[in-house]
């Protein structure tokens, strides 16, 4: 049953009060962009749903495949094709696997940060400094980086969220899906906030290739996938837009996951109008047009 309190209660304003995406060019000779990203959870994948699956080795073991193999998987691909990625580290992830995430780093790709425990955000809940504070921290004690870029596990976000990012320093985000273009948030007092590099949603590959044991959903052929892939790419190609990857290592890592994202990339680097770059570059992009514009 409806609760009418709680729908009297819903702002009558939109969710987002952010400006439209800037029209800005993306740097010559590219007419759009490609945000090649990934999220590394590991094992913190699970255990955010439930803290029991840590006793659950087999349920753990899919979110191992990713230091194991699917990681130093991609990283061999993204070598073969020349490209740089943004990947979007938790902080239980460095701790856990530092070798996995000090290769990453290694191989020059941008970390950004992804929460500690790969927790939900929640309104009101009192974790959320703890968990960006925890996730600063390891990336600064394993590998000496302090991220520019954030991420938000499970792809939410809260208003007391957009404000603490803020005060961190964190140049942009990358979890919104309300737009094609970058543009800058507007915290609920009025002041500016991130740049968002907004998630293209069909480019999550969880959705489409990961099935646990116990899930009733199939994973989708690689036909399926490649053809939607290419066809949402040659879209935005034309509006002179950007498409925002989210892939997952213990997804896309695995052997058909990857045939796919190997065939799919090699196909976009065909096309000369694309820039694909990391979530730095494109935020470096809008700031350097957004001054200009002032």
């Amino acid at each position: 049953m409806l609760d009418s309190k709680a729908l009297e209660s819903i702002p009558l304003v939109p969710a987002n009060t952010a400006d439209p995406a800037p029209n800005y060019p993306w740097p010559k000779p590219y007419t759009s962009a490609m945000f090649l990203s990934f999220d590394v959870d590991a094992e913190s994948a699970w255990t955010s749903k439930d803290a029991g699956h840590a006793q659950r080795l087999i349920t753990m073991s899919y979110g191992g495949y990713e230091a194991r193999v699917g990681t130093p998987k991609l990283l061999e691909l993204l070598d073969q094709l020349d490209l740089k990625a943004t990947f979007f580290v938790t902080g239980w992830s460095v701790d856990a696997h530092p070798a996995m995430a000090e290769s990453i780093l290694k191989a020059g790709h941008e970390i950004g940060h992804h929460g500690y425990h790969h927790l939900l955000p929640d309104p009101g809940d009192p974790w959320v400094e703890e968990e960006l504070e925890r996730g600063f921290e390891a990336l600064k004690r394993r590998l000496a980086v302090k991220p520019t870029g954030y991420r938000a596990p499970y792809g939410e976000f809260t208003e007391e969220l957009r404000v603490a990012l803020v005060r961190h320093g964190i140049v942009y985000t990358s979890s919104f899906r309300d737009d094609v273009r970058p543009y800058r948030h507007r915290l609920a007092d009025g002041k500016p906030g991130t740049i968002e590099l907004p998630v293209t949603a069909s480019y999550d590959d969880w959705m489409h290739g990961l099935s646990a044991r116990f899930s009733p959903r199939s994973i989708f052929p690689k036909e399926h996938v490649l053809s939607m892939w290419k066809d949402e790419l040659d879209e935005v190609r034309d509006w002179g837009a950007m498409v925002t990857t989210v892939l997952h290592p213990q997804c896309s890592g695995r052997p058909m996951r990857l045939r796919l994202l190997r065939e799919f990339l090699t196909y976009v680097k065909s096309c000369p109008d694309v820039w694909i770059t990391t979530g730095e570059k494109i935020a470096e992009n809008f700031l350097r047009h957004e001054a200009g514009s002032r």
